[in-house]
């Protein structure tokens, strides 16, 4: 056999082994699938409040809080609190040596035997004058003497009791002593405060918030606070309506009615509200899409998938506000596939109320 006719024939070979692979390609059984429609779940809209908190910091203040300050100076002569003692208002907590007690026992004392010579004579005169031994000139005199004598012991005696009030330091308010530097023999003065005095029970939060955040706050509000793992309720007691120029922010107060467990002085973590929309339109946040920062969300309307533009507003973790682009009748689907796009089919991935409410529709 020639060279030629070898590769001839070799060349019919490939020829019908490449025919055969063709046909083998080309059979129906290895044609490509139809793709199925995506299984979808939807919802619809509906009415919710969204509501969302900032958190930040704030101080404890006791919700009453009295410096007590001596009314005069002298040597501090007995101590009878300490710091972290309760006290009940009216109670002894110190004595102080203020230099002027002797001198107006001394003025009471010498006032009080003025005051007795006087009465004594007045005694004595009114009999004379009753016998008309003496005059009536003579007698008003006299009277009138015991009545200045009188005064003076009063004045002397009023003396006496404040500078007893002085040196005598009590309690105002019951609660506990914070802080005290009175030890004795040291001088107290007018100019520094021997203790500090708090109330128990109620507690005081301050904290400062913006402009922005004070629109949603007002007196009456809950707040929620955490300390050390615990959470307790505040309530918004005072607002300020005037920015502090040093901080540029608003200061508010909320009462803390079981926090005797939160030391004074101490920073806790609260939370206000920033922003709330009641009773507003809402899908699940889950089920809105953005593209170049526009948002919209996809519908499901017998069998056909819609890509719907809406306008939004805000949201927390489940809901999102919509303003507007939907109706209370719009089924929005609430599922993500890579299939979903205008125009698309789908079919229901379960029966359910929406589902029902979309066969109810399509068969009216």
């Amino acid at each position: 056999m020639s060279k030629k006719t070898i590769i001839a024939a070799a060349a019919v070979v490939v020829v019908a082994v490449g025919a055969f692979v063709g046909r083998s390609y080309m059979t129906p059984e290895s044609a490509p699938e139809a793709v199925a429609p995506p299984m979808v779940r939807i919802s619809q809209p509906a009415k919710g409040d969204i509501e969302l908190f900032r958190s930040m910091t704030g101080t404890i203040e006791p919700a009453d809080s009295v410096y007590v300050i001596p009314k005069a100076a002298g040597e501090i002569t007995a101590v009878y609190v300490k710091t972290g003692d309760y006290v009940e208002e009216g109670q002894l907590l110190c004595e102080i040596d203020t230099k002027q007690v002797d001198s107006a026992r001394l003025q009471l004392e010498a006032a009080e035997i003025s005051l007795k010579d006087a009465k004594t004579n007045l005694d004595r005169m009114r009999v004379l004058y009753g016998s008309g031994d003496i005059s009536a000139q003579a007698y008003e005199q006299v009277e009138s003497g015991a009545k200045s004598a009188q005064i003076q012991y009063d004045s002397a005696k009023l003396a006496y009791d404040y500078q007893m009030e002085f040196s005598s330091i009590t309690a105002t308010i019951s609660g506990k002593i914070e802080s005290s530097s009175m030890e004795v023999h040291d001088m107290a003065s007018q100019s520094n405060p021997l203790c500090v005095i708090s109330s128990e029970g109620t507690k005081i939060v301050n904290f400062a918030v913006t402009e922005a955040i004070l629109d949603n706050i007002k007196e009456g509000d809950m707040i929620r606070i955490e300390k050390s793992g615990s959470e307790y309720m505040g309530t918004v007691t005072e607002v300020s309506t005037m920015v502090d120029p040093a901080t540029g922010l608003f200061k508010v107060k909320a009462s803390v009615g079981d926090g005797s467990a939160l030391a004074n002085g101490s920073s806790v973590k609260l939370y206000v509200t920033s922003d709330k929309a009641d009773g507003v339109m809402t899908i699940p946040v889950d089920s809105v899409y953005y593209d170049n920062g526009n948002p919209y969300v996809y519908t499901f309307d017998n069998g056909t998938v819609h890509k719907t533009d809406v306008e939004t507003g805000i949201s927390d973790s489940e809901k999102m506000e919509i303003i507007s682009g939907l109706t209370a009748d719009d089924f929005v689907i609430t599922t993500w596939s890579p299939e979903l796009y205008e125009g698309a089919p789908a079919v229901l991935e379960a029966a359910g109320e929406a589902q029902e409410n979309v066969q109810e529709t399509a068969a009216e």
